[in-house]
């Protein structure tokens, strides 16, 4: 279970929100009061914990302040606080900062004050279950528990399975800069949010003013909490107009399969058959013809100016034959190629994006050459190692990494060879050996091994079960039994992960030592993620413990907390929070006797 799971319990909003998930199913949103279970108590004291334990929470906006000088002191009069703020609400200034792009471009980037941030979290945990029941089962970006690479699957069945060739790409103008307010709001009322006063609450998030740029009358400002909800609320219309018009058009029979109805449709009907995949603004429809693609074209065109006032870019619009040209999407390309009798799906790393990461690479192998540091080795493995789990779905990414790999030889051979030597490992640590397994040559540089780009293996993208949901209980236990495919993206993100005053010894084998259990809690058994992970010493270091591989377990920080905690209001807490069983409670006490501290009960 993820740690926003635990808190949705330990705060007692589980229920709640399976609540609200189950009558928007049943179109039963009709006079539920939303405002007063926003301004809940325990709501907004699971908004605060959520911003907390974000990484997002130590950064500023206009008024300068972070969740450090927003801390609880007194959990009655902060409750009080935000219900009287919202009484009168008037959103405080948004900082705008310009994060550039690949392209040399900025995305500008809207910071809300931590104030706002926290009711805008408020805002979305009620409206996210709702909206989710009512979103189309093939939009996958914003959403919980959905990626890229479902997206991308999806696009390769249509391909291999249903020979959809050809892909209608429309492409919307600064889509997030655009949103029209007024039609924002009848769009969520429409979807299920019928109460006025969360309505109107939301207008005034919408109309926040923008640092020295004022009150802006249209868009979302990328970096609001509700801002990615609201996008999808936009487009969700889309898709389901779309969906409308093949894959779930109405029929007065009833079929007892989708296919069925479909092959009744192909016989009966004249409609063009067509199918969305969506990430965020970013989506391509599928059809089997050139005469049809344009038609849907020019209708979706047409539907995104006239009904949800957006505009369109014409330059980067347009209809592709994936049997003749490769057509990209989020960061891959994808084409149809023939295999003997029939054509099947190939997905490449995109143009754009090799250029990208050779250009990365070698800035990177630079700052080695000037700074053989732990630091710099650190961040040249973690990109290769995020590179690597975010393309190894691309069918030909072993070419690509390959080529990739070969243009950089003398770059990395002339920039290292005085600081590293250049040998198949030996005795690698663990961490390396779980996903580096070829005996492969690269650079030992102070005493690490950089990570080898060119070698990658191609995965099989996954495909998305509909049946997982945060908000239903048979979808939380089938989304927890997927979670642990991602132990390498975990271990990514654990590199990147700063840790002062630790010695680089420990700093490894806590990468390490995660990788060796597979990604699970030592108490526990949980598999978890890299915000949730502890590394104990399990002979304490203030006892004459060491930073040595033997001396270390990673453990959920709950259970790390509870492993030296001391006084019974903080024991009872964590005991609340981890619902241990019998087994699990000896583990703890196991690493207490360690630490000379009493055995819990």
């Amino acid at each position: 279970m993820s740690t926003k799971l635990r808190f949705y319990e330990y705060y007692d909003m589980q229920k709640t929100f399976d609540w609200l998930f189950e009558r928007s199913k049943r179109n039963g949103m009709k006079g539920i009061d939303l405002y007063n279970i926003i301004i809940s108590e325990n709501n907004i004291l699971l908004a605060y914990r959520i911003i907390k334990s974000n990484t997002g929470s130590q950064t500023a906006g206009i008024d300068n302040q972070t969740i450090k000088d927003f801390k609880i002191k007194d959990k009655a009069a902060f409750i009080a606080e935000i219900r009287r703020k919202l009484d009168k609400y008037e959103p405080e200034p948004v900082r705008k900062v310009d994060i550039p792009k690949s392209n040399g471009k900025s995305r500008p980037l809207g910071i809300p004050t931590i104030g706002d941030r926290i009711i805008q979290q408020m805002f979305k945990q009620v409206l996210e279950p709702i909206c989710e029941a009512k979103f189309f089962k093939h939009s996958y970006g914003f959403r919980p528990n959905r990626s890229a690479h479902h997206a991308l699957s999806r696009c390769s069945f249509l391909m291999n399975q249903s020979t959809f060739h050809y892909v209608v790409d429309v492409d919307v103008k600064g889509f997030f800069d655009n949103v029209n307010h007024s039609k924002l709001i009848r769009q969520l009322y429409t979807i299920g949010i019928k109460d006025r006063r969360v309505l109107a609450v939301i207008y005034k998030m919408l109309k926040a003013p923008i640092d020295k740029k004022g009150v802006q009358d249209k868009g979302t400002p990328q970096g609001g909490i509700l801002s990615p909800l609201l996008s999808n609320v936009v487009l969700n219309e889309l898709d389901q107009w779309i969906s409308k018009q093949w894959e779930e058009f109405p029929t007065r029979h009833h079929y007892s399969s989708s296919g069925n109805r479909m092959t009744a449709l192909k016989r009966t009907s004249r409609l063009k058959e067509m199918f969305i995949v969506r990430y965020a603004d970013d989506f391509k429809i599928f059809t089997k013809n050139y005469k049809d693609a344009w038609k849907i074209f020019h209708a979706v065109k047409g539907y995104l100016t006239n009904h949800l006032k957006l505009e369109i870019s014409a330059e980067k619009s347009k209809v592709t034959n994936l049997r003749r040209n490769k057509s990209e999407f989020l960061g891959y390309e994808i084409r149809a190629k023939k295999n003997r009798q029939r054509y099947v799906a190939r997905t490449y790393t995109s143009k754009k994006n090799k250029k990208l990461i050779r250009e990365k690479i070698k800035q990177a192998l630079k700052k080695i050459q000037k700074d053989p540091s732990w630091k710099n080795i650190r961040e040249y493995n973690a990109y290769v190692l995020g590179i690597h789990n975010y393309f190894r779905f691309a069918t030909q990414v072993n070419k690509d990494f390959s080529k990739l790999s070969y243009s950089l030889l003398y770059t990395q051979y002339n920039r290292l060879k005085n600081v590293g030597k250049y040998e198949v490992p030996r005795s690698p640590p663990i961490s390396y050996k779980k996903f580096y397994r070829n005996k492969i040559r690269t650079f030992k540089v102070s005493l690490i091994y950089l990570y080898p780009l060119s070698d990658i293996k191609w995965r099989l993208s996954p495909g998305f079960n509909p049946v997982i949901c945060d908000y239903t209980e048979e979808g939380r236990i089938k989304g927890y039994k997927g979670m642990r495919s991602s132990i390498f993206l975990e271990i990514q993100k654990l590199q990147y992960s700063n840790i002062s005053n630790r010695s680089i010894e420990y700093i490894d084998n806590r990468i390490s030592k995660y990788s060796m259990q597979n990604g699970k809690c030592a108490v526990t058994g949980v598999f978890l993620a890299a915000d949730e992970v502890h590394c104990h010493h399990i002979l304490p270091k203030s006892m004459g413990g060491t930073d040595e591989f033997q001396n270390l377990v990673v453990v959920h920080s709950w259970a790390h907390r509870l492993i030296h905690a001391t006084y019974t209001e903080t024991i009872d807490k964590y005991k609340r929070l981890l619902k241990l069983n019998g087994k699990q409670l000896e583990r703890i006490n196991k690493y207490r006797e360690k630490c000379n501290l009493t055995s819990i009960y």
